[in-house]
């Protein structure tokens, strides 16, 4: 029976994990290994993927992946295992003070003015940015969803010369599964910090040791930051920390990053381990398992025979020994080895593999579970079931139920939008607007009383304040938006928005979670392209950037709403629902066709780990509000202003440099002439339209504006164009190029090459969709 076939509320032995690759050893350093416990939690309200419980935390995983676990023992969920009961108890230190670890100073210390670096390390969604925020008093982005931070972020300790701590990416185990894990190991192994600062969540201890057992073999001096203790201890729950010290061999320090307690006790620590270079006291794992005879013989045994490549390769001979033995072929490839010595490593592993009875990779997993199961009993009185998986539990039947998902799903966006849009965030972008009206209503007043040259006063108020002036005017919805989004994401429920959207996705080739960039990107474009940051994975970040200019953002529905009065009075709504779900359709054959061309494979498989509810910190949505009304102000400042100036002085001046009475005889008007005649074929042709087009490059408000100008009233518009023509042109509106600022921000996060890919592409999609929409209303008509 595989894990694929185990009912709801039923747990069972895991008897073999199947599948091959990065994938299975991802699985089992999750904790997916042969003789472990796995619970089903529940299953999507699409039927997949499934909630697991393994290891006293949540991981959600795919049916076709489930499928590879074959399991045995079926039982009846609940089945706690007794705790043991002889401890030798030593008094609890409370948040912030030390244990018992007395570190023995070496006798030459590293100098002073030697910069002591720290590698932040620890899992995804353990708190490791808010620690950074308190250890260096940064600001970063922090959220209650997988994979926050997707890149490494470099600060200094407050209060501390000649320190440089390095924030980096979540990660479950040293093996190179996804690319925020390869960023974390490349760093340790390649630019060797001085010190790790390893941050565990305590209310999670099992599965985070497991990536402290694999940096302790790094040989690197380390200090253990037992995060999130004060929930611990709310729950009736303790860690022994005098114990643990003692059995891992490094400081151990309980702290609460999100409430600044123990902190500075950390720094003390980590400041000695650096500074004199005491490195983890070397403990044998192996010991710990009843049948560790096999696994110790071949660890040891090739940790003799690489002793010497090791060295040469900077790499500590007890995590490459481990690694090898795991198949890791990264470590293989560095260490050199020659013919025989890797003749000889596979008959040491496959010496192993059959004395344990288990795979070379699952037999190291298993080693290391075994010895963290051990220090877990000595150390860890376990609590109750927290109030916060009590809460989550009974939100979750109501947010993640199988008839109630997707209905609270399209209400909660819906209010977000309508509030962003409707409410909160209109009502701030109409005081703003009258804010710049009237400021430049002052302006206008003060240079007409100056006498200020004509010129000058037309570039400051129809380049400045009608150019920039329109698009900072968007900055409050942007940041209503990111409000809520924010607070989204910061509650747990956008891990949830994952799981339960993971098979629609999949079915054109992305993830679950790629569906929040999308979303945002209905309300702007900008915003969710800087979304995309927090997928794992670089093909499908790619692919969610790519897909979501395609989404109708909300500068684009004046133009809906002006073409639809226009000439399609009777039926004007009708027209704009197609218009949004016409963009949704596009979006999804461009990503039918994504996944057959450049981005060919499968989305990566759904492994992630779901967060409880908790209440949004006011601190961290304040910070991020702040960094992304800043972002938006840099570019409105930069790129928009910049495009802006083209823009008025195209419109401004003739060939000859001389300001022209009529806009017909401007250099904008003369290049507009050359590019009608592309949109001839739809029969949109006049130059007056291409140039309404041109203005929505910098901003798809400005189309409706400059159409209004040129044409006076709409009544000569519709002298110029057919109600089919007009279909044709609202569908390539639809689908053309983004705005400048979106330009920018996809430039930003996929290079040049990428943003100019996507001004073409797109510019070559609309016409096509154009013209066809044009052919067959032709025909129709």
């Amino acid at each position: 029976m595989t894990l694929r076939d185990l009912p709801v509320g039923k747990t069972a032995t895991i008897r073999s994990v199947g599948g091959e690759g990065a994938l299975r050893q991802h699985f089992l350093d999750m904790g997916l290994i042969p003789q472990g416990e796995v619970t089903v939690v529940k299953y999507a309200p699409m039927g997949d993927p499934v909630e697991l419980r393994i290891h006293s935390y949540e991981l959600t995983l795919r049916l076709a992946d489930a499928e590879k676990i074959e399991i045995e023992n079926i039982r009846d969920a609940g089945q706690v295992k007794p705790e043991k009961k002889e401890r030798t108890v030593i008094p609890h230190p409370g948040l912030g003070e030390g244990g018992k670890y007395h570190e023995k100073e070496t006798e030459h210390p590293l100098p002073d003015t030697e910069v002591l670096t720290f590698a932040l390390a620890g899992n995804q969604n353990c708190g490791k940015t808010t620690l950074f925020n308190q250890l260096t008093g940064s600001s970063q982005h922090v959220g209650n969803f997988p994979g926050v931070t997707v890149d490494r972020k470099d600060g200094t300790i407050r209060g501390k010369e000649n320190t440089l701590v390095t924030d980096l990416p979540g990660i479950y185990s040293m093996s190179p599964y996804s690319s925020e894990e390869i960023v974390t190991r490349n760093f340790v192994l390649n630019e060797h910090p001085k010190g790790i600062i390893n941050i565990v969540d305590a209310t999670n201890i099992e599965r985070n040791l497991y990536l402290t057992m694999q940096l302790m073999e790094l040989d690197i001096p380390m200090v253990l930051a037992l995060n999130m203790m004060d929930e611990v201890r709310e729950n009736g729950g303790s860690i022994l920390v005098n114990q643990m010290e003692e059995m891992l061999g490094i400081p151990v320090v309980p702290i609460s990053a999100a409430k600044n307690e123990g902190i500075d006790e950390l720094v003390a620590h980590a400041l000695h381990v650096a500074k004199y270079q005491e490195r983890p006291k070397e403990i044998d794992y192996c010991d710990a398992n009843e049948d560790g005879g096999a696994v110790h013989r071949c660890l040891h045994a090739i940790m003799h025979l690489i002793e010497d490549h090791a060295k040469a390769a900077q790499i500590p001979v007890r995590f490459a020994a481990a690694k090898l033995a795991e198949g890791d072929t990264l470590i293989l490839e560095a260490l050199k080895l020659d013919q025989n010595e890797k003749e000889m490593l596979e008959h040491i592993v496959k010496q192993m593999e059959t004395e344990r009875g288990l795979d070379r990779a699952a037999a190291i997993a298993h080693m290391r579970f075994d010895f963290i199961e051990n220090i877990c009993d000595e150390t860890v009185v376990k609590p109750r079931e927290s109030k916060e998986h009590l809460r989550s539990v009974k939100i979750d039947k109501i947010l993640t139920g199988k008839y109630t998902a997707i209905p609270c799903f399209i209400a909660i966006m819906g209010l977000v939008f309508f509030l962003t849009f409707g409410v909160i965030g209109a009502f701030l972008q109409n005081i703003l607007e009258v804010s710049i009206d009237a400021l430049g209503g002052l302006v206008d007043q003060w240079m007409g009383a100056a006498n200020v040259n004509s010129v000058l006063r037309s570039l400051v108020m129809d380049g400045i304040f009608t150019g920039v002036g329109s698009v900072l005017s968007f900055l409050p919805i942007i940041v209503t938006l990111f409000f809520f989004l924010s607070m989204l994401e910061d509650s747990g429920y956008m891990a949830r928005v994952a799981f339960v959207m993971d098979k629609l996705l999949r079915k054109i080739g992305l993830s679950g979670r790629s569906i929040v960039p999308m979303l945002v990107g209905f309300g702007c474009t900008v915003p969710g392209v800087m979304a995309s940051r927090t997928l794992p994975s670089e093909r499908d970040r790619k692919m969610t950037i790519l897909l979501t200019p395609f989404m109708s953002c909300s500068a684009k529905l004046p133009i809906y709403a002006f073409f639809a009065a226009a000439f399609f009075p009777k039926h004007s709504a009708l027209v704009m629902i197609a218009l949004y779900f016409g963009g949704i359709l596009m979006g999804i054959l461009m990503a039918l066709v994504f996944r057959g061309t450049l981005f060919k494979g499968n989305a990566v498989p759904f492994v992630m780990e779901l967060p409880n509810y908790r209440m949004p910190g006011a601190k961290n949505v304040g910070h991020l509000l702040w960094d992304k009304a800043k972002d938006f102000l840099q570019r409105a400042f930069t790129v928009i202003f910049m495009a802006t100036l083209v823009i008025w002085f195209l419109q401004t001046f003739d060939s000859h440099l001389n300001i022209v009475s009529d806009s017909q005889e401007s250099i904008l008007a003369t290049v507009a002439s050359v590019i009608a005649p592309v949109f001839a074929p739809m029969g949109f042709g006049d130059w007056r339209i291409s140039t309404a087009l041109i203005t929505g490059f910098m901003a798809k408000e400005s189309v409706v504006s400059t159409l209004s100008v040129l044409f006076g009233q709409t009544s000569a518009l519709l002298g110029c164009i057919t109600p089919v023509s007009a279909a044709g042109l609202l569908v390539f509106c639809l689908l053309y190029t983004p705005c400048v600022a979106a330009i920018a921000s996809i430039k930003r996060e996929l290079g040049g090459k990428w943003a100019a890919g996507v001004v073409i592409g797109q510019c070559v999609i609309a016409w096509v969709a154009a013209f066809v929409v044009y052919l067959v209303g032709s025909a129709i008509v």
